[in-house]
């Protein structure tokens, strides 16, 4: 692997300097932070995930507060209490973005969350209890757990909600396979493990968190 003060100095060389790196760089949330952070939000960020996939996310967060109002602002339970006519009427409000398969979702997710919470004390509890070493088993768990959350959305929702966790974007991928040899990051189980290996390894040489890393990567490549 290479060591990564060499892949650091070529994104910050492509991005302008270390200061215009460091101005694009996520900052994770403290534990404190993910543990106060309501359950309401948690799911109101899931689902923006769920409806921006695929889709142009200025057009989805155009169509959010909309989301917000009809939704009960994402209480889980009032949520969770939504008939299938109230649902099906959304289908009908030109305000939203009315697919049946991800405004289904909400609820169900609503529910998953609500199970979770009993479990665990929150959602932001259950991330921060989450080992931190484990991070493709997490997007694994969310997956499980959550409806429409395959693929990437369960790792952009992490970053979204401020929870530590890389991304496997094409630039990263791209980036694996030059810096660390990792030639097929995004293949079945085997290939994410290898990624998280490599983006463990460099974390702990660089002293940076995993998003912190996952953009670098994504940075240093054309």
């Amino acid at each position: 692997m290479t060591q990564f003060k060499t892949i650091l100095a070529r994104a910050e060389k492509r991005a302008g300097g270390k200061t215009a790196l460091a101005r694009v760089l996520p900052k994770p949330k403290s534990a404190s932070a993910l543990v106060k952070l309501p359950d309401a939000r948690y799911l109101s960020a899931m689902s923006l995930r769920v409806f921006r996939a695929g889709l142009k996310h200025s057009l989805v967060d155009a169509k959010w507060p909309a989301f917000e109002s009809v939704f009960h602002g994402f209480e889980p339970r009032r949520v969770r209490a939504m008939s299938d006519e109230a649902l099906e009427r959304l289908m009908a409000d030109r305000r939203l973005i009315r697919h049946w398969g991800k405004l289904k979702s909400v609820r169900d997710n609503a529910a998953a969350m609500l199970t979770l919470a009993d479990e665990c004390g929150g959602f932001g509890r259950y991330l921060v209890e989450w080992p931190s070493d484990q991070v493709v088993e997490l997007w694994d768990d969310i997956a499980r757990r959550f409806r429409q959350m395959g693929g990437n959305s369960a790792a952009y929702f992490l970053r979204m909600v401020g929870k530590d966790s890389f991304i496997l974007t094409p630039y990263v991928m791209r980036a694996l396979a030059r810096w660390g040899g990792v030639k097929n990051a995004a293949s079945g189980k085997t290939g994410r493990r290898q990624a998280q290996a490599a983006i463990l390894a460099w974390a702990r040489e660089a002293k940076r968190p995993l998003s912190q890393v996952s953009m670098i990567l994504a940075r240093s490549v054309d």
